[in-house]
């Protein structure tokens, strides 16, 4: 198992695998990394008082050669939920959790980028009432 770890996700800098372990930073914040990720439900992460957590990562760095630091965004826009039980989408687009931790990996030196050292991480919480609010669509 450590060396397909090696092989295929050692690489933590690059965009899906930063993503994923943007994901265990905030479940393991929160004591909710047990267990296996689930890859494709409709939000990242649920407490045990059932609030519904969305994990976005981002950052100025990528792993492949670029002249310039990335720009920082996230995708946020309503989606539909799918349903792996029925494996049937909803039929109403909506955010669907009930906030979303908005993690930068906020270092600007390729040399000394270590998406391992939680100083290097910025990290934002917003409810999703609020994205409602000034992001509708």
């Amino acid at each position: 198992m450590l060396d397909f770890w090696r092989w295929s996700a050692s690489d933590l800098v690059s965009n899906a695998t930063r993503g994923i372990l943007a994901e265990y930073i905030v479940a393991q914040a929160l004591g909710l990394a047990t267990g296996v990720r689930a890859e494709w439900d409709a939000y990242d992460l649920v407490t045990s008082a059932g609030l519904k957590v969305e994990v976005k990562s981002s950052a100025y760095l990528q792993s492949w050669f670029h002249k310039k630091l990335s720009v920082i965004g996230f995708g946020i826009r309503p989606k539909f939920a799918w349903d792996s039980d029925t494996n049937e989408l909803e039929t109403e687009r909506r955010r669907q959790a009930g906030v979303y931790v908005f993690c930068v990996l906020a270092h600007k030196n390729k040399a000394t980028v270590d998406p391992l050292d939680l100083d290097q991480w910025v990290f934002y919480v917003v409810p999703s009432a609020v994205l409602d609010e000034q992001c509708p669509t």
